[in-house]
């Protein structure tokens, strides 16, 4: 316990450079009204006696936290957990520190978390959650918080947006299917308050292909791989192939294992399809067909974006990622 040393204070240094606490707060921010030999003073008295300044007294004094609020709806999801890496790497490059809020998809919670944020007094705010509207994230803005949101379209002064572009990709996935001569049938699974991205997706499914006069099915599941494999087990008693859309790679690996579980090839019986793909569809066997999208690259684009729209400097407060498309092992290449 000897090595431990106790923290310095203010108070000390203000002590042992023989002036005020106010000067001392003055040369810690950087602030004028101090003499050259004053300044020098007090600093090398903070080197001296080895003082750090506390972030909250600098972020008391110069009314500014540093602090970035982050909303998401789980860190449990790996392309969440990717996207917060990417706004780490540019929060530590700023100097910036972040507090995270979680919603768990759900509406009520995510009402309260706008809350928190707007309580917290964060400099700024990244949204990723499907749960909040235009009028949520509007009040946000209206306490003058700058505010990057994720995967819906919504811009004013203090706003900005970054959309994650699935649709297009998956409607080219499903006509070139059919065209190639695909012959089983696509189902859709379902999960419950999945937020937008799911529901968008969905859509996309849907009017595709009803547009092309295809039967389909649209299968409900939980959020869970445990249960979404049991369900299947069950399902791949009486269905012995199909073509599964699954949400992620959790969900699909689910499926992928009843189906061979019960018997059952993978591509040739049963094809399985992850729309948003992450490092584990390479893990899975067989490897998952997935859509990707860097979602680390996306935090760090949001990231950026929040800074300069901090510091009113950002002139495009829009981006688009787009989805592409990789081919593996859970489905024939026709």
């Amino acid at each position: 316990m000897d090595n431990i040393k106790e923290r310095v204070t203010i108070y000390q240094v203000a002590q042992a450079s023989g002036v005020s606490l106010a000067t001392v707060s003055r040369v810690i921010n950087k602030q004028g009204n101090v003499t050259a030999a004053t300044r020098e003073k007090v600093e090398k008295t903070i080197e001296k006696l080895g003082y750090k300044p506390s972030g909250l007294a600098q972020s008391l004094a110069t009314n500014r936290t540093t602090n970035i609020g982050i909303v998401i709806p789980s860190a449990n999801y790996v392309y969440i957990s990717n996207f917060l890496n990417g706004i780490t790497d540019v929060a530590k490059e700023k100097g910036f520190s972040l507090t995270l809020f979680a919603t768990s998809h759900s509406r009520e919670e995510a009402i309260s978390v706008i809350e928190k944020v707007i309580t917290t007094h964060v400099d700024g705010a990244i949204i990723f959650d499907d749960e909040l509207d235009v009028d949520d994230i509007m009040k946000i803005n209206s306490y003058s918080v700058p505010t990057i949101v994720i995967n819906n379209k919504i811009q004013g002064e203090r706003v900005g947006y970054i959309t994650l572009a699935y649709e297009e990709a998956f409607r080219r996935l499903i006509t070139d299917y059919y065209e190639r001569g695909g012959k089983k049938e696509m189902a859709f699974v379902h999960v419950h308050d999945a937020g937008r991205l799911l529901a968008r997706s969905e859509k996309t499914f849907l009017d595709t292909h009803q547009k092309l006069g295809r039967l389909y099915k649209v299968i409900n599941c939980d959020d869970s791989y445990s249960h979404t494999y049991s369900d299947f087990c069950d399902y791949f008693k009486n269905y012995k192939s199909g073509y599964f859309i699954a949400y992620r790679d959790s969900i699909a690996a689910a499926i992928e294992n009843a189906a061979t579980d019960n018997g059952l090839r993978v591509p040739e019986d049963v094809e399985v399809f992850s729309l948003v793909g992450t490092k584990y569809a390479k893990i899975v066997r067989p490897t998952l067909s997935s859509f990707i999208i860097d979602m680390a690259e996306v935090g760090k684009r949001a990231m950026y974006m929040l800074i300069d729209l901090i510091h009113r400097e950002l002139n495009d407060k829009s981006c688009r990622f787009d989805a592409h498309l990789e081919k593996r092992n859970s489905t024939i290449d026709l």
